[in-house]
């Protein structure tokens, strides 16, 4: 590997996982690429993100601060921390899917998440949608 393309590179850990990556790489990416799975609406490679869904939520820590954020937009840095899973990832992710689950019960991403977070039903008024809202089909 030549300098230039290791001056680019970055460490950092995804759920105790230590991965090397482009500095330019979003956390969503480097994750892919890991093998560690994300789940997302809203994301296509060949688009620039747009993070409406907020299913690709996750828990950064960089120098001792913790913060949710959509890891679609987010770019790697050195000496970053994610946790995808985190209580409080899980927690906004279950509530979102049980939004979505009133609101496009037949997309088949949102009957997987549902069934992976244990949801049979919604207390949220059922709108029956086909579409999900997540803009691909117009960005």
């Amino acid at each position: 590997m030549n300098k230039i393309m290791q001056e680019n590179k970055v460490k950092l850990v995804i759920n105790g996982k230590k991965v090397e990556a482009f500095s330019g790489d979003t956390i969503l990416q480097v994750a892919a690429k890991e093998g560690i799975y994300i789940p997302n609406l809203c994301y296509h490679e060949k688009l620039k993100p747009y993070g409406a869904c907020r299913l690709c939520l996750v828990e950064v820590e960089f120098n001792g601060k913790k913060r949710i954020v959509a890891s679609c937009a987010y770019t790697v840095r050195e000496d970053l921390f994610v946790y995808t899973e985190s209580p409080e990832v899980e927690r906004i992710r279950k509530n979102l899917v049980e939004l979505y689950l009133a609101i496009f019960p037949f997309a088949p991403e949102i009957k997987k998440l549902a069934e992976r977070y244990g949801l049979k039903g919604t207390r949220y008024r059922k709108e029956n949608a086909y579409c999900s809202r997540c803009g691909l089909c117009v960005r």
